[in-house]
């Protein structure tokens, strides 16, 4: 099961929930650098079937160059294209039309799947 995707380069992001800092990587598509030329993002994230926490993003990303849809994995960082919503994948969801793997989760993602309730985290570029 592949976990990342070839790149030529990476993004480092946290994501901060309360105290607690996660840290991720983007990856090199337009669809992940349309993201980080919005970020710092304030987003408000809530969960769906218990398999992924989703956000509003302030304007669609760019897919273009990208497939139609992905497989998406535990650990993921996403984008569903027709809802243009900011998905961090807690459970393998397999294929869907519209899913865009961007990045992923460093390590443990407790923070993001202990949250019961909808949850603000930010997202920014790491130092």
């Amino acid at each position: 099961m592949p976990t990342s995707q070839p790149t030529i380069s990476e993004t480092s992001i946290r994501v901060i929930i309360g105290d607690t800092v996660l840290t991720g990587r983007l990856w090199d598509n337009a669809t992940a650098r349309d993201l980080i030329a919005q970020l710092p993002l304030t987003l408000t994230f809530s969960d769906y079937g218990r398999q992924e926490k989703l956000a509003p993003l302030p304007r669609k990303l760019s897919t273009e160059g990208l497939p139609p849809g992905n497989n998406a994995f535990l650990s993921d960082i996403g984008y569903y294209a027709p809802a243009g919503v900011l998905v961090f994948y807690y459970r393998d969801v397999g294929y869907f039309n519209g899913i865009v793997r961007i990045g992923q989760f460093d390590g443990n993602m407790e923070a993001i799947t202990s949250q019961t309730g909808d949850f603000t985290a930010r997202i920014e570029l790491a130092p």
